[in-house]
């Protein structure tokens, strides 16, 4: 019966409000945003180029299944 009534009234006791031991600054915070948007930044840069090409294929794709010649843009030769 002792130990249900230890149970008891620590539920009915507030919990005590721990204080972390480490608190973030602004300079960190600062610094991670920095860093996170230089990732999102190449993320969306990246994706950027990707549909880019992929689009040049298709006009090129298409181009050649309709029977045409030429389709792709010169390639300029380096001068000797």
């Amino acid at each position: 019966m002792g130990t249900f009534a230890r149970y008891h009234l620590a539920m009915i006791e507030p919990e005590q409000i721990r204080e972390d031991k480490y608190v973030e600054t602004a300079r960190e915070r600062r610094i991670a945003n920095a860093v996170l948007l230089f990732f999102l930044l190449v993320v969306v840069g990246g994706g950027i180029l990707l549909a880019n090409a992929m689009f040049e294929q298709r006009r090129l794709d298409d181009c050649m299944a309709q029977g045409r010649a030429n389709c792709a843009p010169p390639i300029e030769a380096p001068a000797r």
